[in-house]
């Protein structure tokens, strides 16, 4: 025979048991962060019982960010290397982007190049608009500063082998951001959620109550290249990240031509390659965001010999044939993502 309060603990057991099923379930709510921050806009849609995510605590991370990362911030961390003659004391968040970015540079033979600022800014891409187009004597010049070798790692110490080099993380940052964003969210238990900053995402789960897959368009430019794009291909990724880098997307008119914003760090001119929208699907945001404008630049051939080296990702790329029309091409994994074909 039971002792009395094995028998007492076993029936509140039992009616406890009968309470919860009685209690109606808590339905997941969806939740919407906007705003805007890094010179572009965000959003973040997660679905939990409870609020438990505010964009004053978003706001807060953008701020900590930009005190690292921000070109156009003079005293933030990569402004102060910047206008070192020689180096400076890391935090956190730029220690890992450098680290990153130096391990892209060395898998993309120099394609992706942080050290490209002093190109950008000749170009006028830069923190402050460029009043004349440069000249062959001056990108010769300036080819001196760039070169990831030209930057060296101890610790958290961050110095330079050349004074004039400076440092451009504008091409991974957003990245990190989504996974910085992504991995706050995660700290409070939220498992299905898109995080977008200036159209670099990254999901985990699916939408609820629905459990329906997130989905999300690519962009292809139109017969002319530069006119507004429409939604090429729709995709889902599950938990991963997707990022896409396009020469369409911003630029400056100089004698009568479009100049991409993205500097081939080899030449030191922008980017002319056939290749004009280079998606990235990879495990994390700073992964995709890392590797996109290489791959742009490297050229279809180009772009397949990188992938082939990275299995963890995957890649969509929109390239304009010899005859002027537009096609496009992918990794041979890619079609998994693909959800459904948009009319063209």
């Amino acid at each position: 025979m039971k002792p009395r309060w094995q028998w007492v603990a076993s029936a509140l057991g039992t009616m406890c048991f009968i309470l919860s099923a009685l209690r109606p379930a808590v339905m997941p709510g969806t939740y919407r962060i906007t705003g805007q921050a890094q010179g572009t806009t965000y959003a973040i849609t997660y679905y939990a019982g409870q609020e438990s995510v505010t964009k004053p605590q978003i706001d807060s991370i953008f701020k900590s960010l930009d005190a690292s990362l921000s070109i156009y911030q003079p005293n933030s961390l990569i402004s102060r290397f910047n206008a070192s003659p020689e180096g400076i004391e890391m935090d956190e968040h730029l220690a890992y982007v450098v680290g990153k970015s130096m391990r892209i540079y060395r898998e993309t033979g120099g394609l992706s190049d942080i050290t490209v600022y002093p190109l950008v800014r000749a170009w006028g891409f830069g923190a402050k608009q460029a009043d004349a187009m440069p000249d062959s004597a001056s990108i010769n010049q300036l080819l001196e500063c760039v070169g990831s070798d030209k930057l060296q790692v101890s610790g958290r110490r961050l110095s330079k082998t050349n004074g004039c080099v400076q440092i451009d993380v504008n091409g991974i940052a957003q990245g990190y951001s989504v996974d910085v964003v992504a991995t706050f969210l995660e700290a409070f238990g939220i498992v299905n959620y898109m995080v977008e900053i200036g159209g670099e995402i990254r999901t985990k789960g699916r939408k609820l109550p629905g459990n329906e897959p997130m989905k999300i368009g690519i962009e292809t430019p139109s017969a002319t290249e530069f006119d507004a794009p429409s939604i090429r291909e729709v995709i889902s990724i599950g938990d991963g990240a997707v990022t896409t880098s396009g020469s369409y997307r911003k630029f400056r008119e100089s004698g009568g031509r479009r100049l991409s914003h993205i500097i081939d760090p080899k030449t030191g001119y922008p980017v002319q390659r056939e290749i004009i929208s280079a998606t990235v699907v990879a495990p994390e945001a700073i992964t995709a965001d890392g590797f996109d404008n290489a791959l742009l630049a490297a050229g279809v051939g180009g772009a397949f010999e990188i992938l082939r080296a990275h299995p963890e990702m995957e890649a969509y790329l929109i390239y304009r044939k010899a005859d002027g029309t537009v096609a496009d091409t992918a990794s041979a994994g890619f079609g998994r993502y693909l959800v459904m074909t948009a009319d063209r």
